[in-house]
C-alpha cells in the first residue's frame, strides 16, 4: 500500500531518471522492456518506480499478468513528464546555440493556410534582423500540432483548438477565419461554365485531405446534406505541393482557402470555381501555453507573427502573393 505522499517535497525529489523511466513504462508498458530501453536492470527499473510512488504517495502503475498499466495518477505524471523533460532538451539546445553565438531558437508549428502566408512572411522579417536564430517549421492539423505544444516539443502554433483536451492550459489569440472555395486549374471543363451545382462538383474527381480530418467530414457533409452522392474518384492527400501538382496536371479539382494558393490565382494557373461551396473552417490563431517562458528566438517569431498578421488579414487586404 503507498503511503500519504510528502507532498510538494516529495515531488521535487524527482529526478530526470525517474521521469524517463516513466516514458519508457508507459510506450513499453513492461518493467522489463522498459528497463532494457533505459539501459538498466530490471530490478533497478523496479527499485526507481517504486521510488516515484513512495514520492508521491500513490500509484503510479497497476501490475498484471500481461505488464502494467498506468493509472490516473501515472497518466497525469506521464504527461508532464514528456513537456518537463522536452523543455530539458530544448534548454540544452539553447545553451549550446548561445555558446555557439546564435540567438536561440523557435520551433513553430502550422495549418497549411498560415503555413503558405502568414509564417514564411513572418519568418523572413524575424531572419532579416536575426539571422542566427534557429526556427524549426512543421505543418500538420491543429490536434496533433497542439499535442506537439502541450507537449513541450513546439513553442507556438498557428492553428485552432479543436477540443477540450488541453484547453485550459493554452492560450489562444484570434487571427482569421478560412472560408474555402473549390479550386481547379486554369483550363479545367467546370472554369468555362457561369453556374455550377452542387451535383456538378459530385462528379468531379477531388482531392481530399484523409478521413479522419475535420475538413474532410464538412465536404463530406456538403454532399450529404444536399442528397448527394459522396464523390468516389478521389486522391487522399494533406501535403499542399502534392495538391498544387495534382491540381496543375489534372482535372481534379479541391476545397482549399484561396490564399493558398495565391500565387496561382494571381498567375492565371489556376481559377476559383463561381460556386459557394458551404465549407468554412474555425477561426485560427496563435496557441502557446499558459505556463509557458519562451525564448528570446520564439519571443521574436511571436512579435513578427502578430505584425504580419495584422498586415495580412486587415480588412481590404490584398491576397498575399
Amino acid at each position: 500500500m503507498v503511503q500519504p505522499a510528502t507532498g510538494w517535497f516529495g515531488a521535487t525529489r524527482l529526478k530526470t531518471r525517474h521521469l524517463a523511466l516513466l516514458l519508457h513504462l508507459y510506450e513499453q508498458r513492461s518493467v522489463l522492456r522498459a528497463a532494457e530501453a533505459a539501459n538498466m536492470t530490471q530490478p533497478a527499473a523496479s527499485k526507481l518506480l517504486a521510488e516515484m510512488e513512495s514520492l508521491l504517495g500513490v500509484p503510479l502503475f497497476e501490475r498484471h499478468a500481461r505488464g502494467v498499466e498506468p493509472t490516473w495518477y501515472g497518466q497525469v505524471l506521464i504527461r508532464r513528464a514528456r513537456s518537463a523533460l522536452s523543455e530539458i532538451g530544448r534548454a540544452h539546445d539553447e545553451i549550446a546555440a548561445l555558446r555557439t553565438g546564435r540567438m536561440g531558437q523557435a520551433a513553430i508549428g502550422t495549418v497549411v493556410n498560415p503555413g503558405t502566408t502568414l509564417v514564411p512572411q513572418a519568418i523572413a522579417a524575424v531572419k532579416r534582423d536575426f539571422p542566427d536564430i534557429l526556427i524549426k517549421v512543421e505543418m500538420d492539423y491543429s490536434r496533433p500540432l497542439v499535442a506537439r505544444l502541450l507537449d513541450g516539443q513546439l513553442d507556438i502554433v498557428v492553428g485552432r483548438i479543436m477540443g477540450p483536451e488541453g484547453a485550459a492550459e493554452l492560450d489562444f489569440e484570434p487571427l482569421a477565419d478560412e472560408p474555402h472555395a473549390v479550386i481547379v486549374r486554369e483550363g479545367h471543363p467546370l472554369a468555362r461554365r457561369e453556374a455550377i451545382s452542387h451535383a456538378d462538383l459530385a462528379e468531379q474527381g477531388w482531392i481530399l485531405p484523409p478521413e479522419a480530418s475535420v475538413l474532410r467530414n464538412r465536404v463530406d457533409a456538403v454532399f450529404l446534406e444536399r442528397g448527394l452522392p459522396l464523390p468516389q474518384n478521389i486522391v487522399e492527400t494533406a501535403s499542399l505541393p502534392v495538391i498544387i501538382h495534382l491540381l496543375r496536371h489534372s482535372d481534379l479539382l479541391t476545397a482549399l482557402p484561396a490564399e493558398s494558393v495565391g500565387p496561382y490565382l494571381q498567375t492565371g494557373q489556376m481559377r476559383v470555381l463561381p460556386i459557394e461551396l458551404g465549407v468554412r473552417m474555425e477561426c485560427f490563431g496563435i496557441v502557446r501555453r499558459r505556463d509557458q517562458l519562451l525564448s528570446p528566438g520564439a519571443e521574436r517569431v511571436l512579435e513578427a507573427l502578430r505584425l504580419t498578421a495584422r498586415r495580412l488579414y486587415a480588412p481590404g487586404a490584398p491576397l498575399p502573393a
